[in-house]
């Protein structure tokens, strides 16, 4: 059975999910206090810790922040709908996926066992199972170790901005539609009202402008999806 760390100062919501979770075979702890859960997630054995973002004591970016500097565990941010701005901090300062608040406890779940199944991919690779190495318009990426250079120029990018990458690079010059993205890269089924697809690529955009101008850019194609283009 996997282990799931909640930090949430919400009780009746926590009682609802661990009776939910339980029925999907997942356990799961409960801390309503950020500076417990912090600890938590630092002394246990748990595959994945979802972050309420406000809490009392530490906020669930000071958690975050403070667990992605010692640890890869996998973080689920929940975040107050229609904020932008806590999703795309919180994206940036390493969580895997966000959920909107109030939300379906389905779609948790659902978010839950993509990242799962991602973790899983990722140590498949890391083993030597199916690793490769894509070299395409000037790009390297190493899957097993998701390392990137562009014209020798090495690129720091997170496990969801690596898969994004990696599908635009594989269909260079070809438009990648926003649902196949989606599905890649967060391994669920694309919505109109999601943002989390446009704001990986805006995230992705900086990064590549910002290794020295490198030359790749990530054009949008309105109602279609995202093409990799190389200028000159």
């Amino acid at each position: 059975m996997e282990s799931i760390l909640i930090v949430d100062d919400d009780i009746e919501l926590c009682a609802m999910l661990r009776d939910y979770f339980a029925l999907q075979d997942l356990d799961l702890a409960i801390c309503h206090n950020g500076r417990e859960g912090l600890q938590a997630a630092l002394d246990g054995n748990f595959d994945l810790v979802i972050l309420d973002v406000m809490l009392p004591e530490l906020d669930g970016f000071q958690i975050l922040r403070q667990l992605r500097s010692c640890s890869q565990i996998s973080i689920v941010l929940l975040t107050s709908r229609d904020e932008d701005e806590e999703v795309i901090f919180g994206l940036e300062s390493g969580a895997d996926d966000y959920v909107p608040k109030p939300f379906n406890p389905r779609e948790l779940l659902a978010r839950i066992r993509a990242i799962l199944r991602r973790r899983t991919f990722k140590t498949v690779h890391g083993n030597g199972v199916a690793a490769k190495t894509l070299e395409r318009g000037g790009f390297i990426l190493i899957p097993a170790s998701q390392s990137v250079q562009y014209q020798g120029i090495p690129l720091s990018l997170s496990p969801v901005e690596f898969l994004l990458l990696e599908a635009l690079v594989e269909s260079i010059g070809t438009v990648v539609p926003r649902e196949e993205l989606t599905e890649r890269v967060f391994q669920r089924a694309y919505h109109p009202l999601d943002r989390g697809l446009d704001m990986l690529v805006s995230r992705l955009r900086r990064k590549l402008d910002m290794a020295d101008n490198p030359g790749a850019l990530i054009k949008t194609i309105r109602s279609a999806g995202y093409v990799l283009s190389l200028r000159g």
